[in-house]
């Protein structure tokens, strides 16, 4: 059992890491070929990463169940709009150096699913979780208040979309693999008519007249897939207590490239609304502690 926890520990950081450091350099690298470009390959190759992966682990059975039943299918057409909004709206952060406003969305995202929680499935909340999400609401308040124009509403949109997606998954409970190939499939032929336009207008720069670079964006989809896979395997084998702890490796490390390493602005008024943010995390952080 200990083996078992530690290695979900393992996955789960190797997840987190690959979202907070490996998926910003690699789509921070790709910015060059523009946002709308990058968002319609990872919605592309995305679906064709997870349709390889259903057949390899012989999943169909699984796809077909789901898809028979009418409410899964129309809850997964709502979260996979959630998502194709949380994807586009974290790559064009990425884009236009606003890495900071996306980690403060990660940042407030489990904090919002507690209160989501509370709202939704009435699960209960306590004086350390309520303080919580007291300073979160600060947070945002204190931005709105001070300073509209530097609001991270790439953040906002982000950290909302995410724990108005986990919301919804949490309330049908499907394969969280297989549900995820359900909305790319949703989202599939959208993004295949906007590469078609992209196309026929000539702002592509996916093409055979460049094999490396289209063999490189193609990798969108394992990027996007692979970091999920550990992740989820890491929530199953050591809870979701420890595994909600350990994603705050990922916002921590957006916020430490943008700043450092993408010399991305930080505001006073950001940095004040950040202290609300991060001391609001440390106290969720010990409340999981504790009850886990």
């Amino acid at each position: 059992m200990n083996q078992q926890f530690n290695k979900g520990l393992l996955l789960t950081s190797l997840g987190s890491f690959w979202w907070g450091f490996i998926g910003v350099i690699y789509f921070k690298y790709l910015d060059f070929i523009g946002y709308v470009e990058v968002v319609i390959h990872r919605c592309i190759w995305t679906a064709f990463t997870l349709i390889l992966t259903t057949i390899f682990f012989s999943k169909w059975k699984i796809f077909f169940s789901i898809i028979s039943n009418k409410k899964y299918l129309i809850a997964l057409l709502i979260s996979g709009f959630l998502i194709f909004i949380n994807w586009g709206v974290w790559i064009y952060a990425v884009a236009t150096n606003r890495i900071i406003d996306a980690s403060f969305g990660y940042f407030i995202m489990p904090i919002l699913s507690v209160f989501l929680g509370y709202i939704f499935f009435r699960e209960k909340l306590n004086n350390k979780r309520v303080f919580a999400i007291t300073l979160v609401m600060i947070s945002i308040m204190t931005l709105i208040f001070f300073s509209l124009k530097s609001l991270p509403w790439v953040g906002l949109i982000v950290g909302f979309s995410w724990a108005f997606y986990n919301l919804i998954r949490k309330k049908i409970n499907v394969d969280t693999d297989i549900g995820l190939l359900i909305e790319s499939l949703f989202i599939l032929p959208f993004a295949l008519f906007s590469f078609y336009l992209v196309y026929k207008n000539g702002y592509n720069d996916f093409s055979i007249d460049n094999i490396g670079l289209s063999l490189f964006i193609l990798l969108a989809g394992p990027m996007t897939v692979i970091p999920l896979f550990l992740y989820v395997r890491g929530v199953e084998l050591s809870g979701l207590g420890p595994a909600g702890m350990i994603f705050y490796i990922t916002p921590t490390l957006q916020f430490l490239l943008g700043y450092f390493h993408y010399n991305e602005p930080f505001s006073l008024i950001k940095f004040v609304s950040f202290i609300f943010i991060w001391i609001a995390v440390i106290i969720y952080l010990k409340d999981l502690y504790e009850n886990n």
